[in-house]
């Protein structure tokens, strides 16, 4: 049995070649399309060519037992009991008394057995027609046509005029017809098909590229893309469609494996200082060991629970959608921290209605205390406020050095520290920022870091979630 080589990915599936694709599917839709065009055009075009046909016939034939009916009204029939033969195809003219005796007659009416007796027309008219059947095997179909012939002034005794045409060269058209299009339809449902079929593969052919492309496409390679065939139709927005995905795919997995390395180099340091001082405590035990370990323990829990706490945020289900004060929610929390290493000033007027999750908001507005109070020289201020926009708002501001333009958008960046010295040293995790824009987001917020009002210093961390609508 043959191995892979190594470091071979998998290969891609074949492309099925059966009767199911999309090819085979396009191309037998085009066949059926042409077929019932054709089925239809056809009968159409044989329906009308018959009834053009026969109407010509028959209005030449009525024409021809008019002219012999005139000449009896005018008395001018040739005499000898003959008429000349009729123009115009037409085959056989008869005149027939009211007895049904024939008076005169261009052909041999015993050859015609149909046209024995009189044929009146109806009321309100002087003519009729009909198409008769074939009378034995082997003869043809025949227009008839009576014409009623009144006679001159004074005459008692009305004739009827018959014409007749045989039907040989309308059935021989319309059988020549039927014949091309029956012979004609087959190629032309054939060639509907196979250009179906080669237009269909054109189309897909950017398709195909950018299926083997995808199937390519590892957790070691995310940095391939899909050939982009340029233009605006579906088949290029699928293309640029799926190379944003890979884009945030890639993103995704280059912030996990960052996530990941910081968190290994977060927890090493806690965990390498937890290691030195349990050894030194069992070389000499005293209480000062005891209590660092202990704090860097207590470090290490908090970043773990920060950690899952992300990891919740990051896959959990959504928030809980319930009335908050967010005035209210401020007062509680600057209530709970006795003897703040800074003065704590809360500015809230009035209720701020807001709708959340009530926990998760309080743990958003902590962080950001805690970390205005990490960094402020002589205050940190609390502000609760709508902003008349459909918004609820709490601005964190505190005097401290302040966070750089250029920074403002990297300190919600997981274990980002701009100090990050003085950070592990006030026992930060540098995830509270981090965690309080995940909040505000799964809230349908933001968290935004701006300038400090009215040019001062310090930083000012605004949070804004929706106001709960009517």
């Amino acid at each position: 049995m043959d191995r892979p080589r190594p470091g071979a990915g998998p290969r891609p599936p074949a492309r099925p070649r059966r009767l199911g694709s999309l090819r085979a599917r396009a191309a037998a839709a085009a066949a059926l399309a042409m077929a019932a065009v054709l089925a239809a055009g056809g009968v159409w075009l044989y329906t009308v060519l018959r009834a053009n046909l026969i109407e010509n016939t028959t209005a030449r034939t009525e024409l021809a037992a008019r002219k012999v009916a005139s000449q009896i009204d005018t008395g001018t029939l040739p005499a000898g009991g003959r008429l000349p033969a009729p123009e115009g195809g037409v085959d056989l003219v008869l005149v027939r008394d009211a007895s049904g005796r024939t008076v005169t007659t261009s052909g041999d009416p015993q050859d015609i057995p149909e046209l024995a007796g009189p044929r009146p027309a109806p009321p309100g008219d002087d003519s009729r027609s009909a198409v008769l059947p074939a009378a034995h095997p082997g003869t043809e179909r025949r227009v008839v046509v009576a014409v009623a012939a009144p006679g001159p002034p004074g005459a008692h005794h009305p004739h009827t005029v018959y014409a007749m045409t045989v039907l040989g060269d309308v059935d021989d058209a319309t059988r020549a017809v039927a014949r091309g299009l029956l012979a004609g339809a087959p190629p032309l449902i054939g060639f509907a098909a196979a250009l179906a079929w080669w237009v269909t593969g054109h189309a897909l052919r950017p398709v195909d590229a950018i299926r083997t492309e995808l199937a390519a496409v590892t957790a070691s390679e995310l940095d391939r893309r899909v050939p982009d065939p340029g233009g605006a139709d579906e088949i290029a927005q699928l293309a640029r469609t799926v190379n944003a995905t890979l884009d945030r795919l890639e993103r995704g997995d280059a912030r996990q494996r960052q996530f990941t390395a910081d968190a290994s180099h977060e927890l090493r340091n806690p965990l390498a200082a937890v290691r030195s001082r349990l050894e030194v405590a069992l070389r000499d035990p005293d209480r000062e060991s005891v209590a660092a370990a202990l704090a860097d323990t207590e470090r290490l829990q908090g970043i773990a629970a920060d950690l899952l706490l992300l990891a919740r945020l990051d896959g959990g289900p959504a928030p809980r959608a319930e009335p908050v004060d967010l005035a209210l929610l401020a007062a509680e929390d600057l209530a709970r921290r006795p003897g703040p290493r800074v003065p704590l000033r809360l500015d809230a007027r009035a209720p701020v209605p807001a709708c959340g999750d009530p926990e998760r908001l309080e743990r958003a507005l902590a962080n950001l205390v805690d970390n205005a109070l990490r960094y402020a020289r002589t205050e940190v201020t609390v502000r609760a406020f709508a902003d008349g926009d459909g918004w609820a708002q709490l601005e964190v501001i505190d005097d401290g050095p302040g966070i750089p333009e250029a920074d403002r958008d990297r300190v919600f960046e997981r274990f980002v520290r701009l100090d990050a010295d003085r950070g592990r040293a006030s026992g930060g995790t540098g995830l509270g920022l981090a965690i309080a824009r995940e909040i505000a987001r799964a809230h349908g917020g933001d968290l935004r870091a701006l300038a400090p009002s009215a040019g001062g210093a310090g930083a000012r961390l605004v949070l804004r979630v929706r106001v709960p609508g009517p």
